[in-house]
């Protein structure tokens, strides 16, 4: 019997997500959105793509947190996009009141499962996501490191003129203007960007990548990125349905690492079928720990500005 993954939120994250789960193979979907037909409609396109790509996962489209039931995993995807001018932190008030209602709805039905938080300010909604769940903290996770990274890699690649696969990244603290991207933990082929690039350079691949969703919000003008957030929340899904143990930067509560006590944050670790097994803690010089204090402190205002 395979694995199932509850999609809250059928809009442009949650459908992709949803067609990357489906075309694995790895494990049946439920899409779940408030709008009616619309998750109906993409569940049925999904459907009928199936039998192209060879994929015996179902795909159901529902209105009712009912149909989540027993779900392995809950990706809340739903809420507010951002647009052009708009910040992810001015997301704070509506998002957290849109993912508290599906988490209360979807949580108490699948009672064993994972919650992995995507929607912005996604550090603060996976805070929200495990208040209200009363989810032991490993068990409840936030989408962003891997996104963010992600960026880093592809902008690291163009200036090197290598493949992206060549590049390894790691980009940690909140998912906002004030993440930390790791140039002495990011390398081609193994040899660090500080000792490829001139800190000029590096400089603007930081800056790039901290603003990089900032940027696809102001060519789109009309809505936000969706490709690479899919595909870095997929990255998560696959490693816990397959118990891959991939070490993976996502945002987890930390209790004491990193100095940090209490808040979720971007931070390395390994990711299986019981969530996240362990927080790998790295050694920081005295530049790299400011910039992840002064992320995280922009954090605690979101969470206490909440409360």
């Amino acid at each position: 019997m395979k694995k199932k993954v509850s999609v809250i939120g059928a809009g442009n994250v949650g459908a992709s997500l949803a067609q990357l789960i489906v075309h694995s193979g790895i494990a049946d979907v439920v899409l779940f959105d408030i709008a009616e037909g619309i998750p109906q409609g993409k569940a049925l396109d999904l459907a009928e793509a199936c039998p192209v790509w060879q994929s015996s996962s179902s795909v159901l489209g529902t209105n009712d947190f009912a149909d989540t039931t027993g779900s392995d995993i809950i990706v809340v995807t739903a809420g507010f996009p951002r647009k052009p001018g708009m910040s992810r932190d001015d997301l704070l008030f509506a998002n957290a009141k849109v993912v508290s209602d599906v988490v209360a709805g979807t949580s108490k039905l699948s009672p064993d499962s994972i919650i992995i938080a995507v929607t912005n300010p996604m550090d603060v909604m996976a805070q929200v996501s495990m208040d209200v769940s009363g989810f032991r903290p490993e068990r409840v996770m936030g989408m962003g490191g891997i996104l963010d990274s992600a960026r880093f890699r592809t902008f690291v690649a163009w200036e090197a003129g290598v493949s992206p696969e060549d590049v390894e990244a790691l980009v940690l603290g909140g998912h906002g203007d004030l993440m930390v991207p790791m140039p002495r933990f990011t390398t081609v082929k193994g040899v660090s960007i500080t000792e490829l690039f001139s800190a000029e350079r590096i400089d603007a691949l930081v800056q790039r990548t901290r603003h990089g969703g900032a940027e696809i919000v102001s060519l789109l003008k009309s809505g936000s990125a969706y490709y690479a957030p899919a595909a870095a929340t997929f990255q998560m899904v696959k490693s816990v349905i397959l118990d891959e143990k991939r070490l993976l930067p996502c945002a987890a509560y930390l209790n004491g690492e990193y100095g940090v006590t209490g808040y979720y944050t971007g931070v390395p670790v390994v990711l299986g079928e019981s969530g996240i097994e362990r927080i790998v803690e790295l050694k920081l010089n005295a530049e790299e720990e400011k910039d992840l204090d002064k992320s995280v402190v922009a954090v605690k205002m979101l969470v206490e500005k909440l409360k």
